[in-house]
């Protein structure tokens, strides 16, 4: 699954791939969590094992994409 965020006042967003047995749940608290305690730092763990830290009270978007395969080709 990717997960682009968006972070105030900067040209790029980040983008994560995370780990195949994230699960949408636990993910979403964890988002939650973060961005109710504004002065805190939203903390994810990408597929490859990096961690990115965002300040949560800078995240203007979260955008998580589907789980499922890209389609690829003329039937896409």
């Amino acid at each position: 699954m990717i997960i682009r965020i968006g972070v105030g006042e900067a040209g790029k967003e980040i983008q994560l791939e995370m780990a195949e047995d994230t699960e949408l749940s636990v993910l979403k608290s964890q988002i939650d969590n973060a961005l109710e305690a504004s002065s805190g730092t939203l903390w994810l763990t990408d597929k490859d094992g990096r961690e990115v830290g965002v300040p949560a009270s800078r995240i203007t978007f979260i955008d998580i994409g589907s789980q499922s395969a890209p389609k690829i080709g003329f039937g896409a």
